[in-house]
């Protein structure tokens, strides 16, 4: 934890006490120094980074305001927002409960064994005053007695625990500091200089948190180099993990010096354990994407982001850029940090050009109108969202592969030096699209708006057969697995739960629905349970018809169901090299090495 600094008053003071565990209260007591006669005072109803109306202030409750013993009257003026009708010679003080219930990175969350926020869940923002200095004190409470604190803000004064006071220049920065608290593992480490920690709550006895620390450090130096090469130092002065193991999860948000994580307590890696799991690689390329993110989209940003208006939807058409741009490096930088080798690099992006190619919606909606549209499609999914929508987290990543592959080929400029231009253009604040298309221009030596109008704004197919062949890369056609060949997303547990029904697939020629229980299949006559997809390809063989027996609204239903038959010359194709220049609606791929010596020279 950073040096506490000389404690210096404040004109917006926040008081977080975790008042009652078993019930997830948090008290929250703010003291407004110098408040204008009718002061609003307001709850963000999103979080940056999570693009998603999520109406913090359902959770409030209790809220009342005085000055000195005298009450202040309160007038709700809309869902989020109050007025206090108050004298402007005495602080004004208003108290209030948080019921904090969401096991999440984005809201809060409070019981007998670990405490998070988010300053967006807990700290009303007081309107006019967002500027101003803003300190933080964390109270610890007779129940809390073992506990102790970790965030990303300065600390002002506080005990050995970090429970007690820190500062933050302004609301926007109050709120980008999450705060953990609880009994958890804390480790320490130095990338380039800077002092990083890591704290990990819910974690086995099993957990290597000295592997976990060490293979954070090569993630966190390989970034930092890859930004600032050997010279300037990182934007942050120190930084701070924050993961919570649970049972059964994932995801992470980024900040301005910190992230808060969530994993599956058995994808943390294990003393004694030889190969690390697939989870555990899946774990690392999170913290390199949350990482990533302190540069590109916490500071290097869209316009659209200078200031941040917490009051409503914040819409920008560049997510592809921000979040597609970080889910390219943050595999990619996990192999330049010799975490992972080429093959298993090779495999991550096979996995991410299937998902693009199993969604319909990607001939529907441009990358770029989904990343304004996330506020309503990417974080509101449903049975149709495959069909309507494409993920600008996975294409994304895919025109950033295609933009790398393509500068690469021409020999003058990588997308490395691209991003890094755009940061020193930018000075680190907000960019535009034009001004990635100025610096593609400049360093390329020629204009790419054709490249990025083709992948971005449209709808048309990526050249990627054609690009990852001259890095060394074969693109090679493979037999779709049974839930591609009918267009089924499925869910599995004693029977199969239709949850998704494709485009055009033969699922839905055969009447198949979302919300359907598949019960059984009937072939030549002869009935079968089924309990998972699999079942299906056992009982059918070589029959491409059968009967399908579903369970929809308490009625049992026969739908007649046509496999869709291999073409004739699937034994001669399976694994043969995809020749084309793009990819064809029905492809599943899978990549393979064609050229070592190519592909090092892309890879290092």
């Amino acid at each position: 934890m950073p040096s506490p600094r000389k404690e210096v008053p404040a004109d917006i003071h926040y008081r977080v006490e975790p008042s009652d565990l078993h019930a997830h209260i948090f008290r929250v007591t703010l003291t407004i120094a110098r408040p204008a006669a009718q002061q609003e005072v307001a709850l963000p109803v999103w979080i940056p980074g999570s693009y998603l109306v999520r109406e913090f202030s359902k959770n409030l409750q209790g809220l009342e305001a005085r000055q000195g013993k005298q009450p202040v009257k309160l007038t709700q003026c809309d869902k989020h927002r109050w007025q206090a009708d108050c004298d402007t010679r005495k602080p004004l003080v208003l108290s209030y409960a948080v019921c904090a219930y969401d096991t999440s990175v984005r809201t809060a969350w409070l019981d007998a064994s670990r405490g998070f926020f988010n300053g967006t869940s807990l700290c009303l923002r007081v309107e006019g005053q967002e500027k101003r200095k803003h300190t933080l004190d964390i109270a610890s409470t007779t129940a809390t007695a073992g506990w102790s604190v970790a965030t990303g803000l300065s600390p002002l004064k506080t005990d050995k625990k970090g429970f007690g006071l820190y500062a933050a220049a302004t609301y926007d920065e109050l709120v980008d500091c999450p705060v953990e608290m609880g009994s958890f593992w804390i480790g320490r480490f130095t990338a380039c200089g800077v002092p990083h920690r890591f704290v990990v709550a819910g974690a086995a006895p099993s957990f290597d948190g000295k592997r976990l620390l060490e293979d954070t450090r090569k993630i966190c130096e390989t970034a930092i180099r890859f930004w600032h090469g050997d010279g300037d130092k990182p934007p942050f002065k120190n930084y701070l993990f924050m993961l919570n193991a649970v049972g059964d999860g994932y995801g992470g948000l980024e900040h301005r010096n910190s992230t808060a994580l969530i994993c599956g307590r058995r994808d943390l890696p294990r003393s004694g354990e030889a190969r690390p799991q697939e989870g555990y690689t899946t774990l690392l390329g999170l913290i390199s994407h949350e990482y990533f993110h302190t540069w590109n989209v916490k500071r290097l940003r869209p316009s659209e982001f200078a200031e941040y208006d917490y009051t409503r939807e914040n819409y920008t058409a560049m997510l592809w850029f921000f979040e597609g741009f970080t889910s390219y490096y943050d595999d990619l930088l996990l192999r330049r940090a010799g975490l992972i080798d080429d093959a298993a690099y090779l495999k991550l992006i096979t996995k991410t050009v299937n998902q693009v190619l199993q969604t319909p919606g990607r001939a529907v909606q441009t990358v770029a109108q989904a990343s304004f549209d996330a506020w309503v499609k990417y974080y509101r999914q449903d049975e149709n969202t495959p069909n309507a929508t494409v993920s600008y987290y996975t294409k994304g990543s895919l025109v950033a592969l295609c933009l790398d592959l393509a500068l690469r080929r021409e020999g003058r400029t990588t997308l490395d030096d691209v991003m890094r231009a755009l940061w020193q253009r930018s000075a680190g604040g907000p960019m535009s699209e034009a001004d990635l298309r100025t610096v593609l221009k400049d360093l390329a030596g020629r204009a790419l708006d054709e490249e990025l109008d083709h992948w971005v704004h449209s709808t048309a197919e990526l050249p990627l057969a054609e690009l990852l062949a001259a890095q060394g890369v074969a693109l090679k056609d493979e037999k779709p697995q049974l839930a591609q060949q009918l267009g089924l997303r499925v869910a599995e547990n004693h029977s199969v739960h239709i949850k998704t029904v494709l485009r055009g697939s033969a699922a839905e020629r055969a009447g198949m629905n979302a919300g359907d229980e598949w019960l059984g299949v009937e072939v030549q006559g002869q009935g079968w349970r089924i309990t998972k997809l699999d079942d299906v390809s056992f009982y059918t063989g070589s029959h491409t018809s059968l009967e399908a027996l579903v369970a929809r609204d308490g009625r049992l239903l026969r739908l007649p169901v046509q496999l869709p038959g291999l073409p004739p010359d699937t034994t001669s194709t399976k694994g043969r090299r995809h020749t084309g220049t793009s990819l064809a609606a029905a492809d599943t791929v899978s990549l393979g090495i064609s050229d070592a010596a190519a592909l090092k020279r892309w890879l290092g």
